[in-house]
C-alpha cells in the first residue's frame, strides 16, 4: 500500500441515464443529497466523480467492500473513513478536489495529505487587475510580487491560481476551513515555469515567517490550464520515507475511466 495520485477528466464524461443512476446508487444518501444541491450539472458530476474516486481507493487499497465503506466529514468538511481500522491502516489519509475539467485524489499511508486543483480562467465580468485588488488580502506582498512579475496578465492569473492551489492543499491537509488567515502562509514557488506532465517538489512554504521543513509540496500541470498541488506533512510518530520510496506523481496519477470505477464497485 503506497502513495496514490489519480485524476479523472470529468469534463469529458458524458454519462447516460443508466450510468448516472448506477453511480448515484454507489454513494451514501447524505453524499447524494450534497451532490443534488449543486446548481450546475457539471459541478454535480465532478462532485460525484470525487466520491467515486474515494470509494474506489478504499475498496482497492484497504480491501473494504464498497457497500461497507462509511465516509464521514469533520466539522470543517474534510471527508474521512469512519470504518474501524487497525494496525498499518490507522494512519491512512486521503483527499479529493474537483475544479474545471478534472476531479483529483491523493492518498498516503503515513502522512497528512491535501490536494487541490485550480483551472486558470478569466474572473467572470471583472478585469484581472480588479480581481487581484479584491483578492489582495489572500496573499503576502512577496507572493504578489512574484504573481505580478509575470510577463502579461494571463500569466499573472495563471501564477495566481498556482499559489491558490498550494494554499488550499495545505489547508485541506491540516483540515481547517474558512477563517484561516491566508497571509500566515507564504509560498516561494520554484521553478517559475512548470512543464505539463512533470512533477516538481522544489516549492517551499513559510508559516508565520518560519520555513516549514517537514512539509513537502508536489506540483504538476495536467494541461495548459490546470494546476494540481499536493501538500504532504509528517504524521506524528511516523517514519518519513526517503523520496525514492514514494511513488512519483505521474506513476500514481492515472487518467482513469469512470466506467472502470463503476464496474469495480458494482462487482464488490
Amino acid at each position: 500500500m503506497g502513495s496514490v495520485r489519480w485524476a479523472f477528466p470529468c469534463g469529458a464524461w458524458r454519462p447516460c441515464r443508466r450510468e448516472w443512476l448506477l453511480a448515484a446508487q454507489l454513494v451514501q444518501p447524505e453524499e447524494k443529497e450534497r451532490i443534488g444541491q449543486f446548481v450546475f450539472a457539471r459541478d454535480a458530476k465532478a462532485a460525484l466523480a470525487g466520491r467515486l474516486l474515494m470509494r474506489k481507493l478504499i475498496a482497492e487499497e484497504l480491501c473494504i467492500p464498497w457497500n461497507e465503506v462509511h465516509l464521514q466529514r469533520t466539522s470543517k468538511g474534510k471527508p474521512f473513513l469512519a470504518n474501524n481500522l487497525l494496525g498499518i491502516h490507522s494512519n491512512y489519509n486521503f483527499n479529493v478536489s474537483h475544479q474545471g475539467d478534472y476531479a483529483v485524489l491523493a492518498a498516503e499511508p503515513e502522512r497528512q495529505v491535501g490536494i487541490d486543483i485550480m483551472k486558470t480562467d478569466l474572473p467572470g465580468s471583472s478585469s484581472i487587475p480588479n480581481f487581484f485588488h479584491i483578492m489582495k488580502r489572500q496573499f503576502t506582498e512577496t507572493e504578489w510580487d512574484v504573481i505580478k512579475s509575470m510577463s502579461n496578465e494571463w500569466r499573472q492569473l495563471d501564477m495566481f491560481y498556482r499559489h491558490w492551489a498550494l494554499k488550499e492543499s495545505f489547508l485541506k491537509a491540516i483540515g481547517v476551513g474558512i477563517g484561516f488567515n491566508l497571509q500566515r502562509i507564504e509560498f516561494n514557488v520554484s521553478p517559475l515555469q512548470l512543464e505539463i506532465g512533470k512533477v516538481y517538489k522544489e516549492t517551499k512554504m513559510l508559516l508565520d515567517g518560519e520555513k516549514e521543513e517537514e512539509w513537502t509540496f508536489e506540483e504538476t500541470r495536467l494541461d495548459d490550464h490546470h494546476h494540481v498541488a499536493v501538500a504532504l506533512g509528517k504524521q506524528e510518530g511516523a517514519v518519513q520515507k526517503d523520496s525514492d520510496d514514494i511513488l512519483k506523481f505521474l506513476v500514481g496519477l492515472h487518467i482513469i475511466l469512470l466506467t472502470e470505477i463503476l464496474i469495480i464497485l458494482s462487482l464488490r
